[in-house]
């Protein structure tokens, strides 16, 4: 069976170039800048080709909702824009001086928030050691997408809803649960030679190294709401999946900060080493031990019985069936309590 034509046969795009350009695939016109159309026109399609993710076409969909995620990403970040659009053969843009500046300014210019109350969330922030985009949740005035794509706009950063879209599995094993957790972030995919990486807050200089040496990739910071962040760490970084020694396995695979590939004769830096049979005999378990002990009281019960019975004989006295039993009861007693002190 042939492959299908996503593009025509699920977008309505014509034949052309494969795969369209940004605008083409989301169905704009030729260097929109409307941000909220892009986002939009991204959404409409996003829940279109969903539809067709089962069966046959679940990973060729999967496949398509992150190119569209890719391209929305890079047409709603505005440095990314810019540079985008130059590779088209667009001239720079002028910059809008009419465009909001801050989180206060965006929300206000959307009217999520009245002007005279800008003041007042100054002095809440303020008096609690928050940022503008953390006092306005807090307050419970703006939802916390609308925060977040405030914040977006302030930073000159695009913002990314993490329902939409499947990070690359190859991607995530690179960076171990430990960062993710620590940095608050998710490593999503790789985009025209940058590592598309999610956050809660603009990234630290940390963070951007960290990505750098393991990747070997500059990463570019999409924001995204901190919670939904939280759920998709625990959701692709499971107790025991993407630890540091599955990350340090995918970094010696991939190509160096260099851009040379690691080569094959070289050695991770810790090995495990085997352990060399040595003639002797496996050392016992904890459970082992205690069987031994058990049986050695036993032993020594029964033996302390018998000696009891030879001093008898030993003065011409006969043991009693009594003294047997007595014997044997006391035995039973220090058997029962050695087992009881091994149990606890």
């Amino acid at each position: 069976m042939s492959e299908i034509d996503v593009y025509k046969e699920w977008l309505g795009i014509p034949e052309g170039v494969r795969p369209p350009d940004h605008y083409t695939l989301l169905r704009l016109v030729q260097f929109e800048d409307d941000l909220e159309k892009v986002r939009a026109n991204y959404r409409k399609l996003n829940a279109h080709v969903r539809k067709y993710a089962t069966g046959q076409y679940l990973v060729r969909s999967q496949e398509l909702l992150n190119e569209m995620a890719k391209a929305m990403l890079c047409l709603t970040d505005p440095d990314g824009k810019i540079e985008y659009d130059r590779s088209l053969g667009r001239e720079t843009p002028q910059e809008d001086d009419d465009e909001p500046r801050t989180v206060l300014q965006y929300l206000v210019s959307r009217s999520l928030i009245k002007r005279g109350q800008v003041s007042e969330i100054e002095h809440f922030a303020e008096a609690r050691g928050l940022s503008h985009r953390d006092a306005v949740i807090q307050m419970k005035l703006v939802e916390p997408a609308d925060a977040c794509r405030a914040l977006a706009s302030e930073l000159r950063l695009s913002c990314v809803d993490l329902e939409d879209m499947l990070p690359d599995d190859s991607v995530l094993d690179m960076v171990p649960r430990r960062v993710v957790r620590k940095h608050s972030c998710l490593p999503l995919f790789e985009d025209r030679g940058y590592l598309l990486v999610a956050c809660s807050d603009e990234p630290s200089h940390e963070l951007e190294e960290e990505i750098r040496l393991r990747c070997s990739l500059p990463m570019r910071p999409v924001l995204a709401v901190p919670r939904a962040i939280n759920q998709a760490i625990s959701k692709y970084y499971a107790p025991g999946m993407r630890e540091e020694g599955a990350a340090v396995a995918a970094t010696e695979a991939a190509p160096k900060a260099g851009g040379k590939p690691a080569s094959k004769s070289e050695k991770p830096k810790k090995e495990t080493v085997a352990a060399k049979p040595t003639g002797k005999s496996a050392p016992l378990t904890q459970e082992q031990k205690r069987e031994r002990l058990m049986l050695t009281a036993i032993f020594g019960c029964w033996s302390t019985i018998g000696t009891i019975a030879g001093l008898y004989f030993a003065n011409g006295q006969v043991v009693s069936f009594l003294h047997v039993v007595a014997g044997a009861v006391a035995g039973l007693v220090v058997f029962g309590t050695l087992k009881l002190t091994w149990a606890r």
